[in-house]
């Protein structure tokens, strides 16, 4: 596999001598350009999304089980109530009655310490579902999906400008294809924040590509108030912008103000969480205590993948078919890593991959969403964009439909329906 170009492209608009804007360099030049750049990966992307979407739909209403769940997870008078369920039903409570961070401790002798709080869920997507809601009046389930169905197709995009700035504009709506389709994905069109991340992580690392600092460092702040996956973006701009200072390029005050910036959106709300607890550390304690998501080295992703070689399902949150989704997921990322790696895209890239992979193989939490904490995980699209561009035309139809059905089986009905998205 041939090293990746990173030549620079001069994406400016031109104007006028006299700072105004020629002919044909106006607003609808403007959009003309961009619906050429964005409009093919955006439409195979939807495609893809709607065959899957379809298919999840399908399969849902024809099992009814969805009828049988408590409307907390999922049980309701039509199918689509389960894309409010699980974390969805959390973010409702958010946006419609904003937090009471506490930590409460429960009787000794239980498997979870202490009660479950809404604080665990960070502020920007469910802040965003109520403005929706108050000014179209969709409410908070109509906002929220709104919210994650315009992301997905912003991170779409944002994966687009990435994938397509390494390499080239085919490669480009290739991997946006991949994002709707990767294992995991039927968390983008639901009440998730998981479309919002990705969206800003993918225009965070392109405006560290196209050494746009400012935006850069505003944007993992955003990042920063919606996961805390945003640690990996931290650190991955964070290198960007040492080396950029080690290697004396864009000037001293611009990577450093990125750096700067970069995690006090991520900083803050942990701060704000353990101030309203009375505990500095109070948001790790919720997470550990309440939810069971804690940073483990490890010890956990080993003991699933033991249970999992040998037979046993004896260890935590088990569910069988997400949990083989998900070892064939680990044991694929030394493979994708190596392929990243030798394409040679710059070192930031790599960093944020790494870091992601780590975060969620060195944590105790449900192994079977595995294939979902992976998705911010999208420069691992690029070296399967890259095997798919070999590919003709009727071959990529039928591979990428293929992969589409079987995203609406696994990312939308296994997950939602039989596990825990």
């Amino acid at each position: 596999m041939s090293a990746i170009s990173s030549c620079p492209v001069d994406e400016r608009l031109p104007s006028g001598d006299d700072g105004s804007t020629p002919a044909g360099t106006g607003p609808d030049h403007w959009a003309r350009r961009a619906a050429a750049r964005f409009g093919p990966s955006l439409a195979v992307y939807g495609a893809v999304k709607l065959i899957g979407f379809t298919v999840f739909m399908y399969l849902l209403n024809a099992s009814g089980d969805f009828k049988h769940k408590e409307p907390r997870y999922g049980g309701g008078a039509h199918a689509w109530d389960v894309l409010q369920s699980w974390d969805g039903w959390w973010y409702q409570q958010v946006a419609t009655n904003g937090y009471h961070p506490a930590l409460v401790a429960l009787p000794a002798g239980q498997w979870m310490t202490h009660d479950q709080n809404s604080a665990a869920f960070f502020p920007l997507y469910p802040g965003l579902m109520r403005l929706v809601s108050d000014c179209t009046g969709l409410g908070t389930y109509g906002a929220g999906m709104a919210v994650s169905v315009l992301s997905s197709f912003a991170a779409a995009a944002g994966v687009h400008a990435v994938t397509a700035r390494l390499t080239d504009h085919r490669t480009g709506i290739l991997a946006a294809a991949v994002w709707g389709v990767f294992p995991g994905s039927g968390a983008e069109w639901a009440v998730y924040s998981d479309s919002l991340f990705v969206a800003l992580a993918a225009w965070a690392c392109y405006a560290v590509l196209t050494h746009r600092w400012l935006a850069a460092g505003l944007t993992t702040l955003v990042a920063g108030l919606n996961r805390p996956t945003a640690t990996a973006l931290v650190a991955a701009l964070g290198i960007a912008a040492l080396l950029a200072l080690y290697r004396r390029q864009d000037g001293l005050l611009r990577p450093l103000g990125a750096l700067v910036l970069a995690p006090l959106g991520l900083l803050g709300y942990i701060a704000w969480v353990g101030w309203r607890m009375g505990d500095l550390t109070g948001y790790f304690t919720l997470q550990r205590g309440a939810w069971l998501h804690f940073f483990d080295y490890g010890q956990h992703t080993t003991e699933v993948l033991r249970g999992l070689l040998f037979g046993h399902a004896d260890y935590l949150f088990a569910y069988p078919t997400e949990d083989l989704i998900g070892l064939l997921l680990v044991a694929a990322l030394p493979v994708l890593l190596f392929l990243l790696v030798r394409l040679r895209v710059p070192a930031f890239l790599i960093v944020y991959t790494l870091v992601t992979a780590v975060l969620v193989l060195g944590s105790q939490q449900i192994f079977g969403n595995t294939s979902r904490y992976l998705l911010p995980a999208f420069p691992l699209f690029v070296p399967l964009a890259v095997a798919l561009r070999r590919l003709s035309t009727p071959s990529l139809v039928a591979v990428l439909g293929t992969a589409a059905v079987a995203s609406g089986w696994y990312a939308g009905y296994v997950i939602f329906e039989l596990g825990i998205p």
